[in-house]
């Protein structure tokens, strides 16, 4: 994914990823509430999120946390390097689906932190460093590609009253005049049951 100003994708996944509960009749922009993707803070005991990792693909990155840009878009990581934690949602280890987007295909061809998020298989571990500590881990369920104007209301929601963690990010073939790319590339994954 590339970095432009108003990147699309970001529009996409408020627009067909978020209830459309959540969503102002006839804009993009959110409804100001905490409520937008159901939270329920009487579960808070996960501490604010600050590392990625995910060794199959050398992955270790620090977690920036984002809501939404002023057209109601659901903000961006700043650099290459770092992911973002969507923090109208769920911590990563509450109930409900966390959500952490990443760059793919950064200009002039640098490095980006999700480059090999499609090397993922099941069963790989994703981890989840808090502000306290803890470590959270996380299993790979399944990775789905999306055309960037598929409706995928899982990505944002769950109702199994489980932990999920779900990392975003493009896929497939650059248009230029649209500035995004063709697919959006979901792992989805379930937190890790204590044995």
């Amino acid at each position: 994914m590339i970095v432009f100003s108003g990147f699309f994708f970001f529009e996409l996944l408020i627009l067909y990823f978020i209830p459309k509960s959540a969503i102002r009749s006839g804009s993009a922009s959110i409804v100001e509430s905490t409520a937008v993707v159901s939270l329920n803070r009487e579960q808070t005991s996960a501490g604010l999120p600050v590392r990625l990792k995910i060794p199959e693909i050398d992955v270790d990155a620090a977690i920036e946390h984002i809501g939404l840009t002023p057209d109601g878009a659901m903000d961006t990581p700043k650099g290459p390097a770092e992911v973002a934690w969507f923090n109208l949602g769920p911590h990563p280890g509450e109930n409900g689906s966390a959500v952490i987007a990443g760059h793919y295909g950064w200009k002039d061809n640098a490095p980006a932190v999700f480059d090999n998020l499609h090397k993922l298989r099941k069963s790989d571990k994703i981890s989840i460093e808090d502000e306290k500590g803890a470590i959270i881990t996380f299993v790979v369920r399944e990775i789905r590609i999306y055309g960037k104007d598929e409706a995928a209301p899982d990505v944002f929601g769950s109702n199994d009253g489980k932990a999920h963690l779900n990392l975003v990010t493009c896929a497939g073939v650059w248009n230029k005049p649209e500035k995004t790319r063709s697919d959006r590339l979901i792992v989805f994954a379930d937190k890790e049951e204590a044995e």
